[in-house]
């Protein structure tokens, strides 16, 4: 993983209200700011400081900074005017040889740099995906039953997540409504502890953490959530979200291409769980962060009995794949 520079927050200017117009000072440092920056001289940058920035970042410092920055990212290829951001930062999608990041510049009334901060860019057009085009099956054999899925609180808690608000939980019952065959206190009682979970459908395997220890029952780890996880992106650029497995049962790796219906791994009781089930969703990107839930409907599945088709399942009902 690449190391991000460290943020510089320098906050000297006065937090004022701007029309989302580049204002003509502030394009004018930008590109010299640019300028010096691709051709290394750091003593130029330095001197488009005010005094109070200069007194809060002397020079060496910030010749070590840019020097690290440059190092890291590279030159300056592009530079795009955004918005502007805490009043009174103009802020830039700047595209560096090896990165992007926002570079986010205040001035003064005198043309001086009073505040300068470089963060990495978040994208506001990501891709807006509101339901699943790829046909799906489910993630499973036999008959399943889904704990949470729908689209308010009551039937899914998952829906205040931004990239989990249409995830589902997946559990096996039997004809009683219990999960688990005996007391609950080992995995091993649960009946979805360690079966068989597969693929959807066709894609390529773009993450697989493994090696995270299943918890005991009613027990939870917050430190990684989603726990053994494994996130398949199919051919519509859909990224499918699989988390909670057995620890060391995932039988894929990063980059492999997976046909549907081939085996991912074993449900576990891994990450920020309570009892072995699967958690299943679809998000726009693959970096969970910043990605916004997708709708997901399966094609043809057998729902309480009954099939049904481009179907997406609410909670308290039984499903299975189509015989």
């Amino acid at each position: 993983m690449k190391k991000t520079p460290l943020l510089i927050i320098l906050l000297f200017a006065s937090i004022l209200s701007f029309a989302q117009t580049e204002k003509a000072n502030d394009k004018n440092i930008a590109e010299k700011f640019e300028n010096f920056f691709n051709s290394s001289d750091y003593s130029g940058i330095f001197d488009l400081f005010s005094d109070d920035m200069k007194n809060a970042l002397p020079k060496e410092q910030a010749k070590k900074f840019f020097v690290g920055l440059k190092t890291q990212a590279g030159k300056i290829n592009a530079r795009e005017f955004t918005k502007y951001v805490r009043g009174s930062f103009a802020s830039y999608k700047t595209t560096f040889d090896n990165e992007i990041f926002a570079v986010n510049i205040s001035t003064d009334n005198q043309l001086k740099i009073n505040g300068l901060y470089i963060e990495p860019f978040k994208e506001d057009n990501l891709p807006k995906i509101e339901r699943n085009s790829t046909k799906l099956i489910l993630p499973f054999q036999d008959k399943w039953t889904v704990t949470w899925g729908g689209d308010t609180t009551e039937l899914n808690y998952h829906v205040e997540s931004k990239a989990q608000k249409n995830a589902f939980d997946f559990v096996i019952t039997d004809e009683n409504g219990k999960s688990y065959k005996t007391d609950g206190k080992t995995n091993e009682d649960y009946y979805a502890f360690g079966k068989e979970l597969i693929a959807p459908c066709d894609g390529e395997i773009v993450l697989v953490v493994d090696g995270v220890d299943d918890n005991v029952p009613g027990e939870l780890n917050p430190i990684y959530v989603p726990g053994n996880t494994v996130i398949l992106k199919t051919a519509n650029n859909e990224y499918l979200f699989f988390a909670h497995f057995k620890q060391n049962s995932i039988k894929v790796k990063k980059g492999q291409k997976i046909k549907q219906g081939e085996t991912l791994g074993l449900c576990g009781n891994s990450g920020n769980s309570s009892e072995p089930h699967l958690h299943f969703h679809i998000q726009n990107v693959k970096d969970m962060n910043v990605a916004t839930g997708v709708k997901c409907y399966f094609n043809q599945i057998v729902v309480d009995g009954k099939m049904k088709k481009d179907y997406s399942p609410i909670k308290g009902e039984k499903i299975q794949n189509e015989k």
